[in-house]
């Protein structure tokens, strides 16, 4: 019950801190209003050595010692605006995102400029109760901070919300504030561990390579992958070989039909997420074969293509099926 209330305080407060309506436009600068300062423990402890030793020499009658406090507490009020300058009117701007699987860390890059002449150091940046991520910035310069999010789930996964932080120079202040980039990671489905053989469906189907071969005449041998049908393993050339790789024999000619990646070709057992990660799977595969393939989903039709471009078009419709978002 307590943490609850705790936790919804906190929010209201952030809520209120951030003075606008997530996600933030680009750049972001942390302005004077938006930058909080609060003693750390360790200078609630130094407040309180500086009241000990006061009442002491108040009660001794030390001019030293009320020479000391006024220092140390000189000290304290240097160290709160040292703290403060050090995060204030600190830029950040969105960086990129490479897509990743489900279940994989996405890295959401953050640039952050130093627009001052001095540098800013030991910066501290962080998710939630994730490990912090800590830069420095030289002055008049700019720097990366790769911020790192568990991608639970296939589709578009925005950052959350970043707390940024220092304590330097001495400890005794914490100056903290909070951003919400408008940045975005494309999150694919996660590849099945076990799948169904890529589903072959005749002769013409198994020929078509990203170099064109088709399955006419035998024109080789190359290194097995796991997408190679069984009968075109090269099995005597295989035996001839102890503890030998396995090594698929390579066809030239006309022939150059393609593969489909069909989600009717899937059992009906099969929920939705379970059908596209065994596609998932079934793309990899094809693609680290050199195989031309296309794509068939209830709402999508992918035409037969290989190469990079060919899996990120693959990849994205099936990270973002069913979100509205193709």
């Amino acid at each position: 019950m307590l943490l609850s209330l705790r936790s919804r305080i906190h929010e209201t407060f952030v809520r209120w801190a951030l003075r606008v309506r997530p996600p933030e436009m680009a750049p972001i600068v942390l302005v004077q209003r938006r930058v909080y300062v609060l003693p750390t423990r360790a200078g609630l402890a130094y407040a309180a050595a500086l009241g000990v030793i006061l009442l002491g020499a108040m009660n001794y009658n030390l001019s030293l010692g009320h020479a000391l406090v006024f220092l140390l507490a000189g000290l304290g009020i240097v160290a709160i605006l040292h703290t403060f300058r050090n995060l204030v009117m600190l830029s950040i701007s969105p960086g990129r995102c490479t897509p990743v699987f489900a279940d994989d860390l996405a890295q959401f890059n953050l640039v952050l400029e130093n627009q001052r002449p001095d540098a800013r150091t030991s910066l501290r940046l962080f998710v939630a109760d994730e490990d912090p991520v800590e830069v420095d910035i030289a002055p008049s310069a700019k720097t990366i901070a790769p911020i790192k999010v568990a991608a639970r789930r296939r589709g578009w996964l925005p950052i959350p919300r970043i707390t940024i932080e220092t304590t330097w120079p001495l400890g005794l202040v914490r100056a903290w504030s909070y951003a919400v980039p408008d940045l975005n990671c494309l999150v694919y489905p996660k590849p099945a561990a076990k799948a169904p053989p890529l589903p072959w469906q005749g002769e013409s189907a198994r020929g078509s390579t990203r170099d064109g071969r088709g399955t006419d005449d035998f024109s080789g041998l190359r290194a097995h992958q796991v997408a190679d049908p069984p009968r075109h393993v090269a099995w005597k050339a295989v035996a001839r070989q102890q503890d030998g790789p396995l090594l698929t024999k390579l066809f030239s000619g006309a022939t150059t039909q393609e593969l489909w990646l069909d989600w009717d070709a899937l059992p009906n057992s099969m929920d939705s997420e379970q059908r596209l990660s065994v596609l998932t799977r079934w793309m990899l595969d094809a693609d680290s074969a050199g195989l031309a393939w296309g794509l068939r989903l209830p709402s999508i039709r992918l035409e037969p293509d290989n190469g990079p471009a060919q899996l990120a078009a693959g990849l994205r419709a099936m990270a973002l099926y069913g979100n509205g978002a193709q």
